[in-house]
């Protein structure tokens, strides 16, 4: 008998103390050609790495070979400390980064995240060069102070927003990508909200297929 598992739970340790995680891989048979860490929604508002959009996230990238880690913030669930404001959150999705790392050295990174998470990816990547791409689902743009983080993230990017996002809509998100560097790629799913209720399989369709072309092995 095999003791091969296409999902682990387990715990590693952040700044703040334990962190909670789940590891999803591809099939057996497929040896993993990058590693993911995806980050949740605001702690303070419900997220949790057990989001719906988190996990389709999580189930498009395992489809294109990508071994991804799912993680608690801390203070989420048995995730230890305390809410910090993005500040921690931020040394949280490197710790997650630094994991998945010291699992599969020598494979490309890839950090993505959804709401408040993806506000947490692209200022995580800006100051990891580890982080050879990224991925934007349900972009806050009306929740932050500044959006001006994203210019200075040069990684190929993957943006995937609902038309309808309460927080970005359509024509917002059409207008900040377009003044953002090359490589990236904007997804607008129409008649979806911030939560893409209705619309999650056109989501996992947009990364699998974005996943497909393997963007990280276009970043130095």
């Amino acid at each position: 008998m095999s003791g091969f598992k296409e999902t682990e739970t387990f715990d590693f340790q952040g700044p703040a103390g334990r962190i909670e995680a789940i590891l999803n891989l591809p099939p057996q048979a497929v040896a993993p050609r990058a590693a993911a860490v995806i980050c949740h929604a605001h702690p303070l508002h419900g997220g949790m790495m057990h989001f719906k959009v988190i996990f389709r996230a999580a189930k498009a990238l395992q489809s294109q070979g990508v071994a991804v880690l799912r993680f608690n913030f801390r203070g989420v669930g048995r995730s230890e400390g305390v809410h910090d404001g993005g500040v921690g959150e931020q040394q949280d999705a490197r710790a997650a980064l630094s994991e998945m790392e010291r699992r599969y050295p020598g494979l490309p990174l890839v950090l993505g995240g959804f709401s408040f998470g993806s506000a947490m990816a692209a200022k995580a990547a800006l100051k990891d060069t580890r982080v050879k791409a990224v991925i934007i689902l349900g972009f806050p743009i009306t929740r932050l102070d500044s959006t001006a983080d994203l210019t200075r993230v040069r990684q190929p990017r993957l943006f995937v927003q609902g038309s309808d996002d309460e927080f970005g809509p359509g024509p917002a998100i059409r207008a900040l990508v377009e003044t953002l560097p090359e490589p990236r790629r904007l997804d607008v799913i129409e008649r979806a909200d911030h939560f893409f209720a209705g619309r999650l399989d056109e989501l996992q369709a947009s990364i699998e297929a974005w996943a497909s072309g393997a963007p990280w092995e276009a970043h130095p």
